[in-house]
């Protein structure tokens, strides 16, 4: 695993914090300018409280997305990952940072997740082109992740894309973008 070349967190407790990320191509670290924006959206707008929330990160890789949320102040958070190479990376930053009463990593793939506890933030930043996004809401959804309301904030690189309930922010990042909305139960 390499170092150097892996995401740092942006803000809050762990600020400038380099995490590790596994060598190689098949974890794609959410670019810090994006995260960055995501978490000023998120701390600038009525509809999220960061602070104390439970929250999903969803194919986590390094984690940086949940680890910024804890640095920032969330209350705890689950990670899924299903790689061996980046769940070895993201244990090794949740160590790192000090967070393991905070955290906690569910390996395996999230479209076969046990049931679950209701969650109210979820970030969702899976591979691109296979459009794993509205597959793992569903199985989240059904297994009881997800609360009413949840704040849905999902990463779609070129030929993914999702039909949303009225968005609540939405940014472009390079290839990638950043939609923002609420979950609800008869929607996506």
């Amino acid at each position: 695993m390499t170092i150097a070349q892996g995401p740092r967190i942006v803000a809050g407790l762990w600020r400038g914090r380099r995490l590790q990320a596994p060598d190689g191509q098949e974890t794609r670290p959410t670019n810090v300018r994006a995260r960055q924006a995501v978490f000023d959206i998120l701390a600038h707008t009525p509809w999220c409280e960061l602070r104390g929330a439970k929250l999903l990160d969803v194919f986590a890789g390094t984690g940086a997305y949940g680890l910024e949320a804890l640095s920032r102040g969330a209350g705890q958070a689950v990670f899924f990952e299903q790689s061996g190479a980046a769940l070895r990376a993201l244990r090794a930053n949740i160590a790192a940072c000090g967070a393991e009463a905070r955290a906690r990593v569910q390996p395996g793939d999230v479209r076969s997740c046990p049931p679950g506890t209701p969650h109210d933030l979820v970030f969702l930043d899976p591979p691109y082109g296979q459009n794993l996004v509205p597959q793992a809401l569903s199985a989240l959804a059904a297994r009881g992740w997800l609360a009413e309301g949840a704040v849905i904030v999902a990463e779609f690189g070129p030929g993914d894309d999702m039909a949303t309930p009225a968005l609540l922010a939405a940014r472009s990042h390079g290839k990638a973008q950043v939609k923002i909305w609420r979950f609800t139960a008869s929607g996506p």
